[in-house]
């Protein structure tokens, strides 16, 4: 995996694979190369690498994609600051977001 991995198991990303029409559209404008095509859809290669700007969502003609944008690293820095520890991303217990 090339590229910086931002912090892990964080991001918002979501794909619907049944929505998805093969377009590869999510391919061609994330920055990060998350995305490849496997048997004609998208597929989420590399989530960690995922910086949350929502240029695949907003370029997926039939919704399969969901991202917050810039919620999951911003989040994790943010309450790791304020607990003194690790940059995390606490959603399971009510943390961050």
């Amino acid at each position: 995996m090339n590229g910086l991995t931002y912090l892990k198991n964080v991001t918002t990303l979501q794909l619907d694979s049944e929505k998805c029409n093969g377009c590869a559209m999510c391919t061609i404008v994330c920055p990060h190369a998350v995305f490849t095509m496997r048997e004609k859809k998208a597929f989420i290669q590399h989530k960690d690498l995922c910086m949350e700007c929502g240029a695949c969502a907003m370029n997926c003609q039939t919704g399969a994609i969901t991202v917050k944008s810039g919620v999951g690293c911003a989040a994790g820095v943010i309450t790791g600051l304020l607990r003194g520890t690790e940059p995390t991303c606490d959603c399971g217990s009510g943390g961050c977001c």
